[in-house]
């Protein structure tokens, strides 16, 4: 029988990191399901959601003993196999943000989207300049899970608020059915 974990890792970025995480899960017999992996600053983040035997769950934190020796920290959580919790049913969106970088951006639209009870699956942000003036810009986009029993026009008009609020634009489109 197989397990599922969600397994993090950070640490200093460095060539061949990646490479020596997949080689230590696949001596476990661990199967990589998703993942994120990002240079944050100088410091590397993985974040995976890995199916491995039974057994081999108790050997995991063994297994990175190395890189925890080298300042690396990891972390293992074991999950429900294709657990979707409350999404079953939830309808998807995708919504992307952009705007003028300050603080409080994603706390608004977050806000905005938790008071209605929209569920944020993913999100990725990002900073970059632009191109004449070299004004910070920030991006965002999010895929939520918004319960199939709530007006559209409800969770939309209190996300668009939010990036009012925030002084940024937000378009949202459908993604996908959850």
């Amino acid at each position: 029988m197989r397990t599922e974990i969600v397994f993090t890792l950070t640490g200093p970025d460095r060539v061949g990191i990646v490479e020596e995480v997949t080689r230590v899960m696949l001596a476990l017999d661990a199967n990589v399901e998703t993942s994120r992996m990002a240079r944050l600053g100088g410091e590397f983040a993985i974040l995976m959601l890995a199916s491995l035997p039974e057994d081999a769950v108790t050997r995991v934190d063994g297994a990175f003993a190395s890189l925890v020796s080298r300042g690396y920290k990891v972390t293992t959580n074991r999950t429900e196999a294709g657990d979707a919790g409350d999404a079953a049913g939830r309808l998807r969106y995708r919504i992307v943000v952009e705007g003028a970088d300050h603080e409080g951006i994603i706390h608004e639209i977050a806000a905005g989207l938790s008071a209605r009870g929209v569920n944020i699956e993913s999100m990725e942000t990002a900073i970059s300049e632009a191109p004449v003036s070299g004004t910070p810009l920030f991006f965002m986009t999010a895929i939520v899970a918004v319960p199939p029993d709530l007006a559209e026009t409800d969770w939309i008009e209190a996300v668009t608020e939010a990036g009012e609020q925030a002084n940024v634009d937000v378009e949202v489109t459908v993604a996908e059915r959850a």
